[in-house]
């Protein structure tokens, strides 16, 4: 019998980074030849985002990365995972690549090796350039044969210095936010256009490992970041709502998974999709080019669902609890109903529900046995404010973290393989269509100065990168 430690502790060789992404921190969106992304025409349209926010300046760490990396090894930061900017690289998303972009990022990644911090890249976070949705965008497969070729010469570029490599992430951000309920650039409707996204997503991860794989061999550490979704059965006795949740695990789990790591896509995922389309953009041999396998998969997770099957005629709500229609955002799930969920809940309306953490861990681990983990993205947004002693006490994201890393602990007790933990964000950011209304970070950003500003849950945090055991949450605001 397994016994749970009164304080957890993780192993030396756990690796402790925090994260984030180009277009939510960098700023600087016209200068130095990067082009427009899908993101700066989706903020610039009226309504798209709250109050007209943008990342056009955003937490200005195109201009702060010396006192950024800093900030990181002043944490104790083992790895920092970020973003490469598409635009900033590649400005039209083909032809010519831009030597300034390729430079900014060859210097952060040397002012963070020169920290003792190993660079985690990640190729795409969403900020696809804008001539590429102009020429029809994820839908479109030419736009992964364009991620093909900017993933290689990115690789190319950095390979003497990063050997851990994420194609994407979140592609079911992309394809059903972007492109089938609309609340997240390019802002399209439409649940076809939602499923082709989905395939020439995972098309690009195959033409984007391929690279990774060709220039670096064996010194590749080749990496997928996906938010899985823990959707649970209202009634789990009922045979219709528990085909309700498998439902949802097919087009937010199974579709991205089976195409990486078995070389196929699900057959329930197909026939429920039928009514929509034929699949027929799946191409002979593509399945064998998104079957890369992972040397990590590197998992997201803030939340869990519960889902039940509501009869037809029946009026149902139509929110998932992430902002997005489930009759838009989730194609061929028109009769399934995501209900609210106990709180207690995240400044986004999200639930607050650690063990949902352990059982996807655990759940994967037993699905994929011997496929190493990396929680790349958890954190929560709350409504901090500076107090009178210019600190930010906020307990409730040091709660929430403690709670989840105890959760990840326990899916490690149960044999889970997970070799580290990513909190999310390092700082305060451009949260998209939220603008700057939510606040994920561990290091607040005060948006009329640009201060940064070292929250309780920064300092807790870097007590525990130190001492490997999670300290106690009444410990914070000690810790300074």
């Amino acid at each position: 019998m397994t016994t749970t430690p009164s304080v957890r502790t993780f192993p030396a060789s756990f690796v402790w980074g925090a994260a984030t992404a180009s277009y939510q921190i960098e700023g600087a969106v016209t200068e130095d030849g990067r082009g427009p992304s899908i993101w700066d025409t989706f903020s610039a349209t009226p309504g798209r985002t709250l109050d007209g926010h943008s990342g056009e300046v955003a937490a200005d760490h195109y201009h702060r990365t010396a006192e950024d990396v800093a900030m990181m090894k002043d944490l104790g930061l083992d790895a920092y995972r970020f973003s490469l900017a598409w635009p900033r690289i590649q400005p039209t998303g083909s032809g010519a690549f831009n030597p300034a972009g390729l430079d900014f990022y060859s210097r952060l990644i040397d002012d963070l090796l020169e920290a003792g911090i190993d660079p985690v890249v990640t190729m795409y976070h969403w900020d696809l350039p804008q001539p590429l949705e102009d020429a029809g965008g994820w839908p479109a497969r030419d736009t992964a044969l364009r991620f093909g070729d900017y993933a290689r010469r990115v690789v190319e570029t950095y390979a003497d210095r990063v050997k851990v490599w994420t194609t994407l992430n979140e592609p079911w951000c992309s394809s059903y936010l972007g492109y089938g309920s609309g609340v997240h650039a390019p802002g399209r409707t439409s649940e076809v256009d939602a499923l082709r996204a989905v395939h020439h997503l995972n098309l690009a991860h195959g033409l984007g490992g391929r690279a990774v794989r060709e220039v670096l061999g064996d010194a590749a550490t080749l990496s997928l970041t996906l938010n899985l979704h823990v959707a649970r059965a209202d009634d789990p006795t009922s045979a219709e709502d528990r085909d309700a949740a498998r439902q949802i695990d097919a087009l937010a789990n199974r579709a991205f998974l089976n195409p990486v790591l078995d070389g196929y896509y699900p057959a329930d995922l197909l026939e429920d999709t039928a009514h929509l389309t034929d699949w027929s953009f799946v191409q002979d041999g593509d399945l064998d080019v998104t079957r890369t396998g992972l040397d990590v998969l590197g998992v997201n997770f803030y939340s869990t669902q519960r889902v039940r099957r509501v009869p037809p005629g029946v009026e149902k709500s139509m929110n998932d609890g992430h902002g997005a229609s489930s009759a838009t955002a989730w194609p061929g799930a028109d009769r399934v109903e995501f209900l609210p969920q106990p709180g207690p809940y995240t400044a986004m309306g999200w639930n607050i529900d650690p063990t949902g953490m352990t059982e996807l861990l655990v759940g994967l681990s037993r699905t994929y046995p011997g496929l190493p983990l990396m929680i790349t993205e958890n954190g929560a947004a709350f409504e901090d404010v500076v107090s009178e002693d210019g600190r930010v006490h906020d307990p409730d994201r040091v709660s929430y973290l403690h709670r989840h890393l105890d959760a990840v602990g326990e899916a490690m007790d149960a044999g889970a393989d997970v070799r580290g933990y990513f909190v999310w964000s390092l700082m305060d950011n451009f949260e998209w269509a939220y603008g700057y209304h939510r606040r994920f970070g561990i290091v607040r950003i005060d948006y009329d100065t640009l201060e940064r500003i070292w929250k309780d849950s920064a300092y807790w945090y870097r007590e525990l990168v130190r001492t490997d055991a999670l300290p106690a949450v009444e410990s914070a605001p000690d810790l300074a």
